[in-house]
C-alpha cells in the first residue's frame, strides 16, 4: 500500500477528527513551521472562517501542525471533506522532523476565498484548539488560538453534531492522556 504524508494544521489536527475522515491516519510528529501564519479568513460555504496559513516570512509567526501518514486510497475522502478545488488548492510543503526531511502535501486557501473579516463558528475553533492540546503544542499557541473572536452557530443540527464531536474528542483526550 502506497502511503501519503499529510501535514494538518487546522480542524484535522486531532487524530479522533482526521481519522473520521482518513481511517488510516497515524501521527509521525508535530510540526514547528517558522515564517508562516495561520488565519481563519478561508471563506467556507457556511460563511464562516476556516482555517488556513500563509507565507509571512516573518521568523516570529510560527505555524504548528501534525504530519500524518495515511494509505493512499483514503486520499480521495480527503480530498473531498477538505473542499480541494472548492476553496482550498493542495499544496506540497517541505518541513525537518527528527532529522528527516518530510514534503507533505497540505490544503491551502484558493485567493479569492480569503476574507479576512470573518470568524470561524466556535466549535470549529474549538477543535484547533483540542487538536493543539492533544499534541501538547507551545501553550502561548494553544492561548493565542484560545483568543480567536469566534462566532455562535446558528446552524442548531451542524452546531450539535460538532460540539458532540468536541465531547468525544474531549472524551478521548481523558482516555489516552
Amino acid at each position: 500500500m502506497i502511503k501519503l504524508h499529510y501535514f494538518a494544521y487546522g480542524s484535522n489536527l486531532h487524530p479522533l477528527r482526521l481519522q473520521e475522515r482518513v481511517p488510516s491516519a497515524a501521527v509521525i510528529g508535530v510540526v514547528k513551521a517558522p515564517g508562516r501564519k495561520l488565519t481563519f479568513s478561508k471563506r467556507s460555504k457556511d460563511l464562516s472562517g476556516k482555517c488556513s496559513f500563509y507565507e509571512s516570512g516573518n521568523t516570529d509567526d510560527i505555524l504548528y501542525g501534525v504530519l500524518y501518514e495515511f494509505d493512499s486510497v483514503d486520499k480521495e475522502k480527503l480530498d473531498r471533506a477538505e473542499g480541494k478545488g472548492n476553496g482550498y488548492n493542495e499544496q506540497l510543503v517541505s518541513f525537518e522532523l527528527n532529522g528527516q526531511t518530510y514534503t507533505p502535501f497540505t490544503y491551502v486557501a484558493q485567493h479569492d476565498y480569503l476574507d479576512g473579516s470573518l470568524r470561524p463558528y466556535d466549535w470549529y475553533k474549538q477543535l484547533v484548539v483540542e487538536g493543539a492540546k492533544y499534541h501538547s503544542m507551545p501553550d502561548e499557541y494553544i492561548s493565542w488560538l484560545e483568543r480567536i473572536d469566534a462566532i455562535p452557530d446558528s446552524d442548531v443540527k451542524r452546531n450539535s453534531e460538532n460540539l458532540a464531536r468536541l465531547e468525544s474528542i474531549r472524551e478521548f483526550y481523558k482516555r489516552v492522556k
